[in-house]
């Protein structure tokens, strides 16, 4: 196979949703903005179950998919690699160390920091054989007794160094899937990026003094909602919640209203608590049997929500109470709820913002990719645009024919469904 340079494809970063895989694609103006070729998704299968890969085959078949519209969308031939999101119910966050004594006075290469990495991810793969180190974000680095959050300048030398990461980790199983989805999609995986690392880089440049200080981040997806926990240059707290705007959905069809339509109306009238609704209207809607007809308030309403939305926020309220921080950042698509903010305000006496990344976008950006929806992903971007300032010589892999072929074979054996 022809081998490719990463530097010559535009920047793609895809997602693993619970109900998609969206993917996006963009080109650097600048260091910080970003320009915005395209956006596609595929909604085919439902093969990923709270951000793990449930269906190899379905889930290599939708990641082909979308970026094969993709291509075709900012006419381009091929995307044969991407950035991707990761996460899922089974990711927590630990922290790491290695330490260095070189003797005598020695510049920090980046061969030291890719020992120190590698020696990190087996210390706690080695520690705990089930599970995967997803991701390592430095935390501080200590030269001679010195702590600093920068990166070690060429200048600076030490004979005694250390680095402290952040690791997120996960089921192996995570990550073993994953790869064989990219590998069944004929796509290679350039670099995986912790979602929470990716919506910190899409905020850091709206305010970064907020992160300094001490700051929540509050992802809501459709099928779990995760916290991050930020002071400084440390991640204190990540935790994922099996919960999303999935289930409110599902709460609002257990009142006997047809799933597709409780979707709608909570996107299109819902609100976070009836002490928010304004205008308290009665809704009148065909019953699931197809026959009756239900008519309930917009307040009603609101109040099956909040019932799904304290099941959620109790231990994310409860985790925030326990770190000296002033700021939450909202994101994901269940944000977009009509009145989160209020609630959540309301529940934790703390300043609740919806997290922007807008700054890192040119002029020209429509408008709908400045949603909180799109936040991780544009974090990725940023996150991979500087992957690829780190590696100017990394070149594109594809799976090769024995590497499917292998997973082709073992799918004979192995049920999917029951791992």
């Amino acid at each position: 196979m022809k081998k490719q340079l990463t530097q010559n494809l535009p920047l793609v970063a895809i997602d693993l949703g619970s109900h998609s895989v969206r993917a996006i694609a963009a080109e650097r103006v600048d260091r910080d903005t970003l320009h915005i070729l395209g956006y596609e998704q595929s909604t085919k299968y439902p093969s990923i179950d709270r951000g793990v890969v449930q269906q190899v085959s379905n889930t290599g078949f939708m990641i082909s998919e979308t970026l094969k519209l993709l291509s075709n969308r900012i006419g381009v031939a091929d995307l044969p690699t991407a950035f991707v999101l990761t996460g899922g119910r089974t990711m927590q966050s630990v922290v790491v160390g290695s330490k260095r004594d070189l003797i005598r006075p020695h510049e920090i290469t980046t061969n030291i920091l890719n020992e120190c990495q590698q020696e990190c991810k087996q210390k706690i793969e080695t520690k705990y054989p089930d599970a995967a180190v997803l991701g390592l974000v430095p935390a501080c680095y200590i030269l001679d007794g010195k702590q600093q959050d920068e990166l070690p300048a060429p200048t600076q030398r030490t004979r005694q160094f250390e680095v402290l990461y952040t690791a997120f980790v996960g089921k192996k199983e995570l990550e073993t899937k994953l790869t064989e989805s990219f590998n069944r999609g004929n796509k290679s995986m350039e670099q995986v990026f912790p979602r929470p690392e990716a919506l910190l880089s899409a905020f850091a440049a709206e305010d970064s003094s907020v992160l300094e200080n001490g700051c929540a981040v509050i992802d809501m997806g459709a099928q779990t909602t995760t916290l991050s926990i930020y002071r400084g240059n440390h991640y204190l707290l990540n935790r994922v919640i099996p919960l999303g705007g999935y289930h409110i959905s599902r709460n609002i069809e257990q009142q006997g209203i047809p799933f597709v339509a409780a979707e709608q109306i909570k996107c299109q009238i819902g609100v976070a608590s009836p002490r928010l609704v304004k205008a308290n209207k009665t809704v009148r809607l065909r019953a699931d049997n197809g026959e009756s007809t239900i008519q309930f308030t917009i307040a009603e309403l609101a109040e099956v929500i909040e019932q799904k939305l304290d099941e959620i926020f109790t231990p994310i309220v409860e985790q925030l109470s326990q770190h000296p921080i002033r700021t939450v950042f909202l994101t994901g698509g269940g944000s977009l709820l009509m009145g989160i903010d209020q609630y959540l305000q309301q529940k934790t006496n703390l300043r609740v913002l919806y997290g922007s990344h807008a700054c890192l976008l040119d002029h020209d950006t429509p408008d709908e990719f400045c949603s909180p929806q799109f936040s991780s992903l544009v974090g990725a971007l940023i996150l991979g645009a500087d992957y690829r300032d780190a590696h100017p010589a990394e070149t594109v892999r594809k799976p090769n024919f024995f590497e499917r072929i292998a997973e082709k074979t073992g799918e004979l054996f192995i049920d999917e469904n029951n791992y």
